[in-house]
């Protein structure tokens, strides 16, 4: 029960920090574009980002995306990785640059506390004793 509610707590306030910031990125607000040139970004990467994030959101919260699932954490990873390398190279202070950090602690929570039926390696297990079971 415990695994179960760090799940859900890890995957809504992810769910909470990565949809308004999806939805500011394709919306290429003032504030995303100067943070964007503030890293060395042209500011049509906020639209990448921002569907992105919010493609990644609706994979996860969606029950039946096992596969999209995985690819939604990898990319999830990648870009937080990637905003804490780019502020760290700017010099930004350390609060700016520890956000990305602790939006991926609650990103790698809500992968390994996930329950087994959203797991994409679960569903070959059980192709494969369903097949063995057949035979």
């Amino acid at each position: 029960m415990a695994k179960r509610y760090g799940y859900w707590i890890c995957t809504v306030l992810m769910a909470l920090w990565l949809t308004p910031s999806g939805v500011l990125d394709l919306m290429r607000t003032p504030a995303v574009v100067r943070i964007l040139g503030h890293l060395g970004y042209p500011a049509y990467v906020a639209l990448i980002l921002g569907a992105g994030k919010l493609l990644a959101v609706a994979a996860i919260l969606y029950p039946r995306t096992r596969l999209l699932r995985e690819w939604a954490y990898a990319g999830i990873t990648f870009d937080l990785l990637g905003a804490f390398v780019s502020h760290t190279a700017v010099h930004d202070p350390i609060a700016v640059r520890a956000t990305p950090l602790v939006v991926l602690a609650l990103m790698t929570g809500s992968y390994l506390l996930r329950p087994d039926r959203y797991r994409w390696g679960s569903v070959r297990e059980s192709v494969r004793a369903g097949s063995l079971a057949a035979r």
